[in-house]
């Protein structure tokens, strides 16, 4: 069966970190594009990032870029999102998913890709 669950949210102050984590099970994990996204209320969906099945591949969404970073070990099935510089702005809950469209550095992230995401976990930034 196929599951995505995320982990590692937290609350952080402005300025701080987190490591967020999502363990792939129930299908050929290493060789699908992963992604996250996040919801926050009162917003709209955000598409923030991808990785390709060997990580050799990556995107970003401006607002993250520099400050975000997504990395897969594939020998443990999880790809992490490492996000630095938190602003209270990043507030949200955050989800991976399969990304099935094309993950490229320079193309366009949509959420129309994005299928099959987890439970989510949530990531306040608050002083």
């Amino acid at each position: 069966q196929l599951q995505l669950v995320e982990s590692g949210g937290g609350l952080v102050q402005p300025g701080g970190s987190l490591r967020l984590a999502c363990k792939l099970s129930g299908f050929t994990e290493n060789n699908r594009n992963i992604g996250w996204l996040r919801r926050a209320p009162g917003k709209r969906p955000e598409a923030i990032s991808c990785i390709s099945p060997s990580g050799a591949t990556t995107h970003y969404v401006d607002f993250v870029k520099g400050r975000f970073t997504i990395s897969r070990d594939n020998t443990k099935n999880t790809v992490y999102l490492q996000m630095n510089s938190l602003q209270v702005e990043d507030t949200g809950v955050y989800y991976c998913a399969i990304h099935k469209g094309l993950c490229t550095r320079d193309g366009y992230l949509s959420l129309l890709d994005f299928t099959s995401e987890g439970q989510g976990t949530q990531v306040t930034v608050s002083a």
